[in-house]
């Protein structure tokens, strides 16, 4: 029945699925006294958004319900406070189950044939036979016409040597022989200890220790430990196995287990946590005392801008903090509980500065730190294009801080037009229109660049300004031109005439746009002041006392805003203000 209502009840329609959807989530549409809900009804389409993706049905299709459907085995979650501590623990992104992934068994030349191995043998020539003997209880595979040979306990690569010593005891000629090692023993492993889920895991006697480990659901970060990993068979302890040698060194040995083996975790040792300017910032576990700081870097890798170390001793009701350069704390003994962190204390001791623009000297300078600008000015040698009155200083840290005070100004806004208020529902919903704009506008703002330059020409005292490591200094040229952007027609660069005014300039870049805000236009100098022009079209008055409209100038065009909350049009008016002055771009809404 949508098609029989016309284009002039369409709007009613809107405003009754708008406060009908009100009534389903609890949210009063009148919208007085309320701040603006920015959720569209349930099928109301706002202007400039797409339709939202097919809801999947929970029935699969006819063509799918015959199929049977096989999820694979889920993992129980780890809790949240080990999952915390896991990233902060040294080997714990080990067990992600990566290793407990079936792979193709290949045999190494140390495997020992174990019972229930598989051996494939094969003799061809005055005798054929082919076929895949196990390993019996007693430990030997039964051949024809050769007899059992016992293979328990042989190293594999010298499995071929048993089997043809033991054929040509029958078959002195014209016999020949083949054996390999087919399929590892099917084992059950114990895996015990500290790990998240102790129990009883199935695989081949190929497998690393790691996949068990993994089945297991890896080391338990807060009591496990990676440095003490036994192996045992009964009251025996066949292997330690080190993790930390496989992490730094990739050294991970075979050991081959058997049916009923036990893989037990130890507790954690003592631990030591290592912050700041190092490759491993992790939690790493020693086995005694008797660690140094020397070991630990060892460990966490310190970077090379790392100079000195920091070491918090959290033992006891004191907590002490010592200081040290890093070369003198190699031999600084370290104890249970205890954090470093590795620090940077360097002084500057040179800075590099560029020199771009209109000049003759040479573009970049390795200067001494606490070097002043009037320093690196007698430097310069300058051409006959040079125009040494607008020189212009481009830096890093301010460039910073213009950005932070737009992202605050930002914030602000947001906030503004999130929480204004209308009487009625009517209201409510242009105002909701109304701040989506604002939102898509102050993410188009966040991507702006400030260019982070600072106005010398006009100070007296510049020559005494400190230079900052990475500053550019530019030279402008000459070139007797004007910039006019913004809300103009055909935004371009107009040969500079000193009769021409500011509207003459507009003219030229072909007048004013509809959205343009004739009454305030901003000229901005190369060597970063600006000057604001107020008035009626066609004739303006500029704050300072100089000419209009001088060489090199840019003339900034502001646009109109139109909004229904005066708070938010002075917001926004202000951003645009700023975001011309300190970027030279004139963002319209």
């Amino acid at each position: 029945m949508l098609r029989f209502i016309t284009s002039r009840a369409l709007p009613l329609v809107l405003a009754l699925a708008t406060l009908a959807a009100g009534a389903q989530d609890g949210t009063d549409r009148t919208g007085a006294g309320r701040p603006i809900n920015l959720r569209p009804a349930p099928g109301v389409l706002l202007p400039g958004t797409t339709p939202p993706p097919a809801q999947r049905s929970a029935t699969p299709p006819a063509s799918a319900a015959s199929e049977p459907v096989t999820s694979p085995p889920r993992t129980p979650p780890v809790p949240e406070h080990q999952a915390n501590l896991a990233s902060d623990v040294f080997g714990a992104n080990l067990f992600t189950g990566a290793f407990a992934r079936q792979g193709a068994t290949q045999f190494n030349p140390d495997y020992l044939v174990a019972l229930g191995d598989r051996i494939l043998v094969r003799l061809w020539g005055a005798f054929e036979f082919e076929q895949v003997l196990t390993v019996d209880p007693r430990g030997n595979i039964f051949i024809p016409h050769a007899g059992p040979v016992p293979v328990l306990g042989a190293r594999n690569q010298d499995l071929q040597r048993l089997v043809e010593a033991a054929v040509a005891k029958t078959f002195r000629n014209n016999v020949y022989s083949y054996a390999s090692l087919a399929a590892a023993q099917p084992v059950r492993v114990f895996v015990g200890g500290f790990v998240n889920r102790p129990g009883l895991y199935s695989g081949t006697s190929m497998d690393s220790l790691l996949n068990y480990l993994d089945q297991a659901g890896g080391i338990d970060p807060e009591r496990g430990s990676f440095l003490n990993v036994q192996v045992k068979r009964g009251q025996q302890v066949r292997y330690t196995a080190n993790l930390y040698e496989f992490l730094l060194n990739g050294t991970m040995p075979l050991i081959q287990l058997s049916d009923g083996d036990v893989i037990f975790v130890a507790p954690k040792g003592n631990t030591v946590k290592v912050t700041g300017l190092a490759e491993n910032a992790k939690r790493f576990e020693f086995a005694d005392n008797g660690r140094t700081v020397a070991d630990v870097a060892g460990l966490a890798r310190p970077r090379a801008m790392a100079t000195h170390v920091r070491v918090v001793r959290n033992t006891g009701s004191v907590k002490n903090t010592e200081y040290y350069a890093l070369a003198d704390a190699a031999r600084v003994l370290l104890q249970n509980g205890d954090d470093v962190e590795f620090t940077a204390d360097r002084k500057p001791g040179t800075i590099a500065v560029r020199v771009e623009g209109e000049h003759l000297s040479p573009q970049e300078y390795v200067l001494p730190y606490g070097t002043r600008l009037g320093d690196l000015l007698q430097n310069i040698r300058y051409s006959e294009r040079s125009e040494q009155e607008s020189l212009q200083l481009f830096r890093l840290s301010v460039k910073e801080r213009q950005k932070a005070l737009l992202n605050t100004s930002l914030r602000s806004l947001e906030a503004a037009a999130l929480t204004a208020r209308s009487g009625t529902s009517d209201e409510a919903i242009l105002r909701r229109e109304e701040a989506e704009l604002i939102l898509q506008w102050v993410t188009r703002a966040r991507s702006i660049d400030s260019s982070g330059q600072v106005v010398i020409s006009q100070s007296e005292q510049r020559g005494s300004l400190l230079l900052e490591h990475g500053d550019v200094l530019r030279v402008p040229t000459r070139d007797g031109l004007v910039l006019v952007s913004g809300e103009v027609l055909f935004p371009n660069a107009v040969a500079w005439d000193h009769g021409m005014t500011l509207d003459d300039y507009i003219k030229r870049a072909g007048g004013y746009t509809q959205n343009a805000d004739a009454a305030r236009i901003v000229v901005a100098r190369r060597d970063g002041s600006f000057t604001e022009a107020r008035g009626e079209k066609g004739f303006f008055s500029l704050q300072d006392d100089g000419p209009p409209v001088r060489a090199g100038d840019e003339i900034l065009v502001l646009p109109k805003i139109d909004v229904k909350s005066r708070q938010i049009w002075k917001d926004i008016t202000q951003i645009i203000y700023q975001i011309a002055i300190s970027s030279r771009v004139v963002l319209g809404l």
